[in-house]
């Protein structure tokens, strides 16, 4: 898992208490509301995220841009991928 720098976002999505499979769904449905190119942070306290989120984006097309943590929760990052609606 790379960290990073926290990135400027386009849009945040607040999923801390949420388990599987909901912060894959909301991440996902929120995306829909962005332009290719666009940045979602998902902030989440779930550790399965961690390998979720990155697999979601291999297979759906986004780009995982790594992670940034801090003391109540992780927040991943990331860009919406061309061929995603």
């Amino acid at each position: 898992m790379e960290f990073i720098n926290r990135p400027a976002a386009d849009a945040t999505i607040d999923l801390v208490c949420r388990m599987c499979p909901m912060h894959l769904m909301e991440a996902a449905e929120k995306m829909k509301n962005l332009d290719p190119g666009q940045v979602l942070e998902i902030l989440t306290d779930y550790d399965g995220a961690l390998e979720d989120i990155p697999a979601w984006c291999r297979t759906s097309g986004q780009d995982f841009m790594g992670m940034d943590s801090s003391d109540d929760c992780y927040r991943l990052y990331v860009r919406k991928g061309r061929g995603m609606r």
